[in-house]
């Protein structure tokens, strides 16, 4: 008896097959199952959905086939010669594709875009949320005006947009509240929810709130900036607000990695999510859908902040425009009415989100005219050149900023790497960490709490940025140069070493994002965490498993953290992720003061000029 063995190789259209074209494994997997489902299929078609899925693993929601036919290379992030191996007119073939008719179509086009049905469909459930609960009657405090008046006092110069934006939440079941760092979101929101607490409370019918935000690091300190602002309050204004944020996964009962089947509906009267410019796609529908209409929603977040790492930029598509207002006469007539503030400036012809979308523009973390300030702004701005100064003039001022170290233009060898130079601004960054730190250690006593909260907070008070993991700029390299450049032992702990914390533990009660330190404590050394409550948690080093060495970190990372002192170093050849959002994020972290390591002031000036512009079909949603 002849035993046949079976084809598995996958038939894959010509060219797809080609190993120097950017398309991973899951590409290619995916384009050769549709390919054996439908036999026959022009090679060309069967490209597209290849395309379809390679889009959605670089964060796009689908494949935008105007931007395909007119500009491929930008579209697709492809070098010219990967972009020539394209089949000729792939858009012209997308409405004749085999795979997007009936209801469990793999793929579904929408005019000129094509997508996953999958994104598709959370696409279609988040327009369908916000028209829903942009149309839900809402009961507003009848003394709206006076109790507004009462948080925000009339006198100030100008727009209060922070006083707009809690008069048109409290009008609403969905306000969308964006601005850059410190304008305030939070504040905002906490008045925001004295506001309709205190109505509540009065009624007898105190609101049932929750906190959230996309991550562990973002929710704790979603926690300390509540709890802050609450002591802001009038007396007795804070009762009843919560204090403890937690993970968007825990708020909706998800497992990471586990099947998820339905969305459980939450037993609540106002959710607060704040930074929502790293929701995705998927995790937003579930959001609105978990949400009862009947609750209010108020997402918090900064349009201009890197987008989510899955597929989707939901917050900046939601929030396009937002720097024009676009209120109708109504809705500026309204604010006039509740709250004194004149927006006329900002009327247009905005629809039922625009009306719900708020700005907040004026920064307290730094001024509008200083120098991290200036960056901000031009780098949103496409345009690397600050004040007066013009070009690479701009940019040495900042290198500047860290005496005696002034990069050379060509940059150091990769050897050499500018060790003593990058040492000399890390000493001088770290300077009250490292001497506390050196007087502990030559005590060789135990670290107490007391101890251990000061290392933290001088540690926390300067940060090294990175925009990459690997390479020789990248995170993983600079780490270990940076700890022997320090004088640190290369031991895997040793007294000193700064960690983060790389995924959720709720048995240990860390989040991802957390970081700790490593001390002398009980006898050995021990990892010291602040906690909320003001102290410290002390953890044994052989039960933390997912921790990383953290004297520098990705800008992505730092999302949420704010430092003193910033020094961001960027690569010397250009990357992908190297972007505008990724240097106004970046730069942002900053409060006082910025320092820019850039061994080639190109990849700077390129960086700024670049833009993360996601597919995706919800702006004007």
């Amino acid at each position: 008896m002849n035993l046949i063995e079976p084809n598995l190789a996958p038939v894959v259209a010509p060219g797809l097959e080609d190993p120097a074209l950017p398309l991973s494994a899951l590409d290619r997997a995916f384009a050769a199952f549709l390919e054996q489902q439908q036999p026959g299929v022009a090679p060309a078609q069967v490209w597209l959905a290849a395309l379809a899925t390679h889009q959605m693993g670089r964060g796009h929601t689908c494949l935008d086939l105007r931007a395909l036919a007119d500009a491929p290379q930008r579209l697709l992030g492809w070098e010219r010669e990967a972009v020539a191996a394209l089949p000729p007119d792939l858009a012209g073939l997308a409405s004749s594709l085999p795979w997007i008719a009936g209801e469990h179509s793999p793929l579904v086009l929408d005019g000129t875009r094509l997508y996953l049905r999958r994104a598709w469909q959370a696409e279609q459930d988040i327009r369908a949320a916000l028209r829903a609960r942009l149309a839900q009657p809402c009961a507003r405090p009848a003394d709206l005006a006076w109790r507004l008046d009462q948080l925000y006092p009339p006198g100030a110069e100008g727009v209060d947009w922070q006083k707009v934006a809690c008069a048109l939440a409290a009008r609403s079941q969905l306000t969308l509240i964006t601005g850059g760092p410190g304008t305030g979101k939070t504040t905002t929101v906490v008045r925001l929810l004295a506001l309709l607490q205190g109505e509540a409370g009065a009624r007898g019918q105190p609101l049932r709130i929750h906190l959230a935000a996309p991550t562990g690091k973002a929710a704790s300190r979603l926690s300390q900036s509540i709890g802050s602002a609450i002591a802001r309050l009038p007396d007795g204004m804070g009762e009843g607000i919560p204090t403890e944020a937690q993970t968007l996964h825990r708020l909706l009962q998800l497992t990471p990695g586990a099947p998820q089947r339905g969305v459980p509906m939450l037993a609540t009267d106002l959710v607060v999510v704040d930074e929502a410019s790293m929701i995705d796609l998927e995790m937003m529908a579930r959001l609105l859908a978990a949400v009862p209409l009947g609750a209010r929603l108020i997402l918090l977040g900064d349009k201009d902040q890197l987008a989510s790492v899955e597929a989707g930029a939901v917050l900046a598509q939601l929030c396009e425009g937002a720097d024009a207002g676009g209120y109708s006469a109504d809705s500026v007539e309204w604010v006039r009415a509740q709250t004194g503030q004149d927006i006329a400036a900002w009327r247009g012809v905005g629809g039922a989100l625009a009306q719900q979308t708020v700005m907040l523009r004026h920064s307290r973390r730094f001024g509008a005219d200083s120098g991290i300030g200036r960056w901000a702004a031009a780098v949103n701005a496409g345009d690397p050149r600050v004040g007066t100064a013009r070009g690479l003039a701009s940019v040495q001022g900042l290198w500047g900023d860290c005496p005696p170290w002034r990069p050379e233009p060509s940059g150091p060898d990769v050897d050499g790497l500018g060790l003593d130079q990058l040492a000399h601004c890390l000493r001088a960054g770290w300077s009250d960490w490292l001497q506390n730190l050196a007087v502990l250690r030559a005590s060789g006593r135990d670290c107490d709490e007391t101890q251990a909260l000061e290392l933290l907070a001088a540690f926390g008070r300067f940060q090294l940025l990175c925009a990459l993991r690997g390479g020789v700029w990248g995170v993983e390299a600079l780490n270990q140069r940076v700890a022997r450049s320090l004088g640190f032992p290369g031991d895997l702990w040793y007294a000193g070493r700064p960690v983060m914390v790389m995924r959720n533990d709720y048995h240990l009660r860390l989040m991802n994002g957390d970081i700790g330190m490593c001390l002398p404590h009980g006898g050995g050394l021990r990892v010291a965490f602040a906690d909320a409550g003001g102290g410290v948690r002390w953890v044994l080093p052989s039960r933390l498993e997912t921790v990383e060495t953290v004297f520098a970190m990705t800008v992505h990372k730092s999302q949420g953290s704010e430092f003193e002192h910033v020094l961001l170093a960027l690569p010397d050849q250009q990357a992908p992720v190297l972007t505008r959002e990724l240097l106004y994020t970046g730069i942002t972290r900053a409060m006082k003061r910025l320092t820019l390591l850039v061994p080639q002031p190109g990849v700077l000036l390129e960086s700024a000029r670049r833009r993360v512009l996601r597919s995706g079909g919800l702006s004007g949603a």
